[in-house]
């Protein structure tokens, strides 16, 4: 019986290809190095196939004692762990060559193409030893090789962080920039607002004293809040688009005697329908409301100051629950919410009442979008009842009209004390009033026409 032959050493070219594979090293033109190198890419490496399955890397030769089989085999563990610690050695300086290049370092950059080339050449030298059969000489241990791909790994990551972080950096500064910018556009935008439409911003009302106070400075308020009031109504009808509902018949729903056939004209339906609930009870000092009770004792000067300090404040202030001082509005907010905001409404706007509950149970309130342009928009009409209050003047009853009033549906049309919000509209015959969009007040002697529906004109308007 011949005697078994000891096993040819396999060849290592596979092996070699497939870590250049792994490291994706290319060189573009003028030498920049390109690619990106994983961090999971040395790691996709199966080291079972090398290190515990070790009988397909060497078959001991059974004539060889106990003793030189041990060592061989110890020979081919610290050759396989050797060959992990330079792959993850290169791997961490070719990171640092990648990093060093943005911002450019050309010192980092050479030590890093230093430590890529010593490694291949550590690499190189521990091929060519396994193919010469002298593994036995190589003296790194197992456990060191491991330390040392422990230690690259770590420095991989750490240069992956710092790279994360200045990115990072970068971007914030970016945004900042971006945020500037837009700061700047928008005051930009309220000064030209300003120059176009003077009085029609608050800031028109800064440095306001109670006793300059007169009917112009309550108009350009009112003005604002009706700007909020249109900008919740387009948020309110871009939702129902969404929802998927038929917005002209729920316009319809709103004044169903009034005929729409100018689909433009649906907002005008759901501006009355939310100004209706947000000035319900505004001629009351407390809003008609139990938790308000306290308002129903105060004077001018207490609604003026009072309307000074929220105008200086956001909206998200008032809420956030830090003063007491706003808890009324807090809850002057809640029920505005809930007697606006239909709970079948959110819930097919949003799937579900999440945001209703939160404003139902308190104390906080919903951080969206949604609910941030409703609390805006109550915000100023919280201003606007301060600064009504602000006048120094008794509301007696009046038959005609009263501080604050609306037309009923089918009255006649009269400019003392209406103005119509379509364009066009025939003057030379009897107008009849659909219904009101916006309130109309009186302040001292003064009348400010409440806004309203025109509904037979707007059949001689033209088409859709």
């Amino acid at each position: 019986m011949e005697s078994a032959k000891p096993a040819a050493p396999p060849n290592l070219g596979n092996l070699a290809k497939t870590f250049t594979k792994i490291l994706k090293l290319r060189r573009g033109g003028g030498g920049a190095v390109t690619g990106v190198v994983s961090s999971d890419e040395a790691d996709s490496i199966d080291k079972l196939k090398l290190s515990a399955n070790l009988d397909k890397l060497y078959k001991p030769n059974k004539e060889k004692s106990y003793l030189e089989r041990r060592q061989q085999r110890e020979a081919l563990e610290s050759l396989v762990a050797n060959l992990f610690a330079s792959v993850s050695a290169i791997k961490a300086a070719y990171a640092q060559l990648q990093s060093a290049q943005s911002p450019y370092n050309p010192d980092t950059i050479q030590l890093a193409d230093q430590s890529v080339v010593s490694e291949l050449k550590q690499l190189s030298e521990l091929k060519h030893s396994y193919l010469k059969n002298q593994l036995e000489k190589e003296h790194i241990s197992p456990l060191t090789a491991h330390l040392r791909e422990q230690e690259s790994l770590v420095k991989t990551y750490e240069i992956t962080v710092q790279k994360s972080k200045a990115e990072a950096g970068a971007r914030e500064k970016q945004l900042q920039l971006m945020e500037d910018e837009l700061r700047d556009l928008q005051m930009q935008t309220r000064s030209l607002d300003m120059q176009l439409y003077p009085g029609r911003t608050l800031s028109a009302l800064d440095g306001l004293h109670v006793s300059g106070l007169n009917p112009t400075h309550f108009l350009a308020a009112l003005r604002c809040t009706v700007k909020s009031v249109r900008s919740f109504v387009k948020t309110l009808v871009k939702e129902m688009d969404m929802a998927g509902w038929d917005v002209t018949a729920a316009a319809r729903a709103v004044h169903p005697g009034v005929q729409l056939l100018k689909t433009s004209h649906r907002r005008f339906f759901f501006e009355s329908y939310v100004c209706q609930k947000m000035f319900s009870n505004f001629h009351y000092r407390d809003f008609n409301l139990s938790f308000l009770d306290e308002r129903s004792g105060w004077d001018p000067q207490r609604f003026f100051e009072e309307f000074t300090v929220v105008k200086s404040l956001k909206t998200k202030q008032l809420l956030d629950g830090k003063d007491a001082q706003w808890e009324g509005f807090g809850k002057f907010c809640r029920a505005k919410y809930l007697s606006v905001v239909h709970p079948k409404m959110e819930a097919s706007f949003f799937g579900r009442l999440e945001q209703r509950a939160l404003v139902s149970a308190g104390p906080g309130f919903p951080d969206s979008a949604w609910f941030a342009e409703f609390a805006e928009m109550a915000r100023r009409v919280w201003l606007l009842h301060c600064l009504f209050f602000s006048f120094e003047e008794d509301w007696p009853l009046d038959e005609e009209v009263g501080p604050i009033f609306q037309v009923k549906s089918e009255s006649r049309f009269s400019e003392v004390y209406m103005e119509s919000v379509a364009e066009e509209w025939e003057e030379e015959r009897p107008n009849t009033v659909g219904f009101t969009v916006v309130p109309g007040f009186r302040l001292e002697k003064t009348l400010i026409q409440c806004r309203v529906y025109l509904a037979d004109s707007v059949r001689r308007m033209g088409p859709t």
